[in-house]
């Protein structure tokens, strides 16, 4: 039987004020949050909290309350996370009550947003540890499956991940290097015993992050029945669709105008 497999990544960096040759040895402080720009990061937090954060919480709510068959896995950087509970504590909260409802996944990430792994694994495994009791104190749950910055992979990453109780790693279904496989089943890394890796379906997944609102594309304007068929053809291509976007992608990347949150009403009905 086919499974859609829906992930969404939350991440907001710190922004870096402009700092002057003039100011090294003198200003320890590296980040903007001063009002007179707008780089000011409380003002994008609240900014991206308006335009998506609050409303698809609220969607999301919903179709899990009407369709108890419904799940779907959330990833955090630390960076947002410590952000929302400065600036925007009622958003962290309503993603606590995802959480809460028991259907909705925490995958563990590095807290920084960062590309650790590759250039200082124990630098990535404070970062992995750090993020980890930062979940387990807002949300009360340890991850199991992992998910790299930008999905980036390599099989020593997995063979860590095994080797440090995962059970799963995500990463990008790339033709490049899946050549005739299909992103659409479940794979054992070289090197590994039993952790899967799970691969991003890029087509169908791009379709909603990156198509969505682009009145050029060839099949604007997309409705939920439209793209419901696409996944279903997959039936007898695979065991699990993987949709992993940015979860800016409903409200910030797209735009309300582009009929985003009334394609993900679609979804409720």
């Amino acid at each position: 039987m086919l499974t859609v497999c829906p992930y969404f990544h939350v991440h907001q960096p710190y922004r870096i004020k402009k700092y002057r040759v003039f100011d090294i040895g003198n200003d320890n402080e590296y980040f903007n949050d001063s009002s007179e720009t707008d780089l000011n990061n409380r003002k994008i937090v609240e900014k991206v909290a308006d335009k998506s954060y609050r409303p698809t919480n609220k969607i999301l709510r919903e179709l899990l309350d009407k369709h108890p068959e419904f799940r779907f896995s959330l990833s955090f950087s630390g960076t947002v996370l410590d952000q929302f509970e400065e600036y925007a504590p009622d958003v962290l909260e309503s993603f606590q009550e995802l959480v809460a409802t028991g259907r909705v996944e925490i995958l563990a990430d590095t807290y920084h947003h960062s590309l650790a792994f590759f250039y200082s694994v124990p630098e990535f495994k404070r970062q992995v540890q750090k993020h980890e009791r930062r979940i387990k104190q807002l949300f009360g749950v340890k991850p199991k499956v992992f998910r790299n910055t930008e999905l980036s992979y390599r099989n020593d990453l997995a063979k860590w991940c095994e080797d440090n109780g995962y059970v799963g790693i995500m990463a990008e279904g790339w033709d490049k290097y899946l050549g005739w496989r299909s992103p659409n089943y479940l794979y054992r890394p070289a090197g590994c015993k039993k952790i899967k890796v799970l691969l991003k379906n890029y087509k169908l997944s791009d379709d909603i992050a990156f198509r969505f609102g682009n009145k050029e594309w060839n099949n604007w304007p997309l409705n939920a029945e439209t793209y419901a068929d696409w996944i279903h053809s997959h039936h007898g291509d695979g065991e699990t669709v993987n949709l992993f976007m940015d979860y800016e992608s409903f409200g910030e990347h797209q735009w309300e105008d582009t009929g985003i949150f009334d394609f993900c009403e679609q979804c409720r009905r």
